[in-house]
């Protein structure tokens, strides 16, 4: 929302063009900002659905539009600003807590276990999963260096808990998509049942068995390999617990729909830097592309899904499984 107020990009040229001609009609703007009406048309209906334009006929074609007033899109910020300020302190707050933690000797913590060794650390994985009565909670992060062997055994596991009731959760790193063992193994797991939704960059691997158990894997700090961090029900726990429930909130749904046929790896980068807010230029620079292939490409996107809105856009792919 913040680009309404950048003059450089569509949407702020659009929306200052309304701040100073009032009334004006998609037809008119288009000529005073040199895009297309069909791009005018589609930044309208974006900048309606956020309060940030009005009009009175919004399917007309003569339609005129106006703007809202420029205090009340600027207070609307600076209250979305403050809403995202407060999780994400509360969200490092918790985080901050875990490293100090993990860096301390495990015996002056009750409630947490350091494990290195391999062998344990496997174990503890099954475990987690067969005591689970509710549900298990999993952030999944790269690098993914299983064998097809251990992806199976875990899809056979997880098959038998989810037929007992138990109900997987799991946010996905967005690499897993390109992963050629990862990816069908997440497939799999969502077409049986499994709930995934997928993130850019999650700050950790994480695994919590209902509110008995979490198991926090790192990189181990003096020496090649991993090392986990076993959580009892303890305060760090709960704050654990609060940082997947906060980026599942931000994480983006992913369904096993028409897999792997409908996009490309660049198609399905836009389509996440769109449903994350992205205007054509941001995406532009992100990729390294021109503006208009990134306009291009969006626009035929927009087609291929039906979709009238950025917003539509995202709910439409994450319905056909394609972010």
């Amino acid at each position: 929302m913040h680009d309404v107020l950048d003059p450089h990009s569509d949407r702020g040229r659009v929306y200052r063009l309304l701040v100073s001609h009032p009334h004006e009609s998609a037809a008119r703007l288009a000529a005073r900002t040199g895009l297309s009406e069909t791009a005018v048309r589609t930044v309208l209906t974006e900048l309606a659905a956020e309060n940030v334009v009005v009009t009175t006929a919004p399917e007309a074609a003569d339609a005129s539009w106006e703007a809202a007033p420029p205090t009340q899109v600027i207070e609307a910020l600076l209250q979305r600003d403050d809403a995202l300020r407060t999780a994400l302190r509360q969200t490092g707050t918790e985080l901050e807590r875990l490293y100090r933690l993990a860096r301390k000797d495990a015996g002056h913590y009750g409630a947490l276990e350091v494990v290195e060794d391999p062998a344990r650390l496997l174990a503890v994985s099954r475990q987690l999963q067969q005591s689970a009565r509710h549900q298990i909670r999993v952030i999944d992060v790269p690098p993914y260096s299983g064998t097809s062997e251990h992806y199976l055994a875990q899809e056979t596991l997880q098959r038998e808990r989810m037929a007992a009731g138990v109900v997987y959760r799991a946010i996905y790193h967005s690499s897993a998509f390109d992963d050629p063992v990862a990816w069908p193994n997440m497939a799999r797991m969502i077409e049986a049942g499994e709930q995934a939704r997928a993130l850019d960059t999650p700050p950790l691997k994480l695994a919590l068995c209902d509110s008995d158990l979490a198991v926090v894997t790192l990189a181990a700090d003096d020496h090649c390999g991993i090392v986990s961090l076993l959580i009892r029900p303890s305060s760090l726990f709960q704050a654990l617990s609060n940082v997947f429930e906060t980026l599942w909130r931000l994480a983006v749904p992913v369904s096993a729909a028409g897999i792997g046929t409908q996009l490309d790896s660049r198609d399905r980068q836009i389509l996440t830097l769109m449903a994350s807010g992205a205007t054509d230029d941001a995406i532009a620079r992100h990729l390294g592309v021109g503006r208009r292939t990134v306009v291009r490409r969006v626009s035929a996107l927009l087609n291929r899904l039906g979709a009238t809105t950025r917003f539509q856009a995202g709910v439409q792919a994450a319905r056909r499984g394609w972010l």
